[in-house]
């Protein structure tokens, strides 16, 4: 049970959040800051010196907030496939950013020691999205971090707990961060994988601990620096995507049923709660198909593709989005012409990822007005995501969170497209941060009742098999 305010810190791949909420679940004030890589060395970089920065000033506003109940919990939240290394009270190297590429050698030779999909649940993904790979790297850039006796020989974390550790000089890991696609973790046995115990990474991690945790309290340097109480509590956190689905589990209309979550940001990732048996190895490792470990230690069937960054390509110029209240209007009368005319995007914008990793991109008939090519994106973003959830299996219930459930195009599509499922989206507070503050107290419910979304008017089934059979041609 809380017993004062909650701050939240969800940093994100897009955008670092910070949060400030009562105990009851009240949000009371959000903060946003936009993230980009720097580059150090020639590589793309995490930029953990500059939101360790604005987190700074960000708590310190919080601090200075009146509060019936004092802020005295923090809880991390961190996109997956980061690690940080710290040695001697510092960053013993700047994290690498996922998208940098590795040099192809490197990742040969990585390829060859990864373990089975069967024992990871972790596909074999481009660039730094295997923690694995970036490890693998990181031996040979940083040598002397990775030193069995050395003096400078690192201490691992994945990037959620790199906070914790942050805020209170604690070094931990945890289950969910460390079992979302990194090729370390083993979610059907609980524990590090084989190549991980081999290679030392796994006696190189921080101890595991439960999301839930306390790593320890908020540092005097940190206490003095923000005006935030010394005796301000941290706990270790979680992937950012589990968060969300701890937030969904708040809800009685989805408790102990099949549901899927699908979390919509950067990444879209559907994630199933599937009752009974599955069976995580029949997954289609080269589809982006994975196993997500909750923060329970159980494994998740999900699925992925980067539908926000396929988005935010296709609208280019445009700075109106698709999930912005006053165009929804718009956005949904532009279906009818898009419907008629046929006009489709045909995958993939982020080659590589997703259901479809191999295809195209190309326009059929792209539409000169912007409110016809933003409602043509939220389409194909469904036409997408229809096909991750069928790869898992999803049924039952559909809760759609994040930004991109307010894009009624691309929710009411997703309806129409699954009409064996009961789609829902949530209030825009019932997110991230708020499966957050149910680690502290999970008898939280989420404020409000599930939407019912109501699918969208004409002949959606006659569009998707169209599409089907454009992505079905040889380029």
């Amino acid at each position: 049970m809380a017993r004062g305010s909650i701050i939240v810190i969800d940093l994100g791949k897009t955008l670092s959040k910070v949060s400030l909420w009562r105990p009851d679940g009240t949000l009371l004030d959000r903060k946003v800051r936009p993230n980009a890589p720097i580059e150090i060395d020639g590589l793309r970089r995490l930029d953990a010196q500059g939101i360790g920065e604005w987190l700074i000033g960000a708590l310190r506003e919080f601090a200075a907030v009146p509060l019936d109940a004092p802020i005295d919990t923090i809880v991390p939240v961190g996109h997956g496939a980061g690690v940080v290394g710290v040695a001697q009270g510092a960053l013993a190297f700047p994290p690498l950013d996922y998208e940098q590429p590795i040099p192809d050698d490197v990742m040969a030779a990585y390829r060859a020691q990864r373990d089975a999909f069967a024992i990871t649940g972790s596909p074999a993904l481009p660039d730094g999205l295997n923690l694995g790979s970036q490890l693998f790297w990181l031996e040979q850039l940083y040598p002397a971090a990775f030193a069995a006796d050395g003096p400078t020989r690192a201490t691992l974390m994945p990037w959620a707990q790199y906070w914790a550790w942050f805020l209170t000089g604690t070094a931990t890991s945890e289950v969910s961060s460390l079992g979302c696609h990194s090729d370390v973790w083993s979610p059907a046995q609980g524990t590090f994988a084989p190549m991980a115990a081999r290679r030392g990474w796994a006696d190189q991690f921080a101890p595991v601990v439960p999301a839930s945790a306390q790593v320890g309290l908020l540092s005097p340097r940190l206490a003095r620096a923000t005006g935030l109480p010394a005796t301000t509590r941290v706990l270790a956190g979680l992937h950012d995507s589990n968060a969300a689905l701890m937030a969904a589990r708040g809800f009685d209309q989805l408790a102990g049923q099949d549901a899927t979550i699908l979390s919509t940001g950067t990444w879209f990732i559907a994630m199933r709660l599937a009752r009974g048996a599955f069976d995580l190895a029949a997954l289609p490792e080269a589809r982006d198909c994975l196993v997500n470990v909750d923060v329970f230690g159980q494994p998740v069937p999900s699925a992925r593709f980067m539908g926000g960054r396929e988005i935010e390509s296709l609208i280019e110029i445009d700075t109106r989005r698709v999930d912005i209240k006053p165009d929804q209007p718009a956005l949904l009368a532009a279906v009818p012409d898009i419907l008629r005319d046929g006009t489709m995007i045909l995958p993939t914008l982020c080659r590589g990822f997703g259901p479809l990793p191999h295809g195209t991109f190309g326009w059929i008939g792209q539409p000169r007005d912007w409110y016809g090519r933003r409602a043509a994106a939220c389409l194909y973003a469904a036409l997408v995501a229809d096909i991750s959830l069928g790869l898992i299996g999803a049924r039952g219930h559909l809760l759609v969170e994040g930004r991109f459930a307010e894009a009624e195009v691309f929710v009411r599509a997703l309806a129409a497209l699954r009409p064996d499922l009961a789609v829902y989206t949530a209030n825009a507070h019932n997110d991230v941060s708020f499966g957050a503050l149910r680690l502290i107290d999970p008898t939280l419910k989420p404020q409000g009742e599930l939407v019912p979304v109501a699918p969208l008017e004409g002949d959606i089934a006659a569009y998707r098999a169209a599409w089907h059979a454009a992505i079905s041609q040889p380029a």
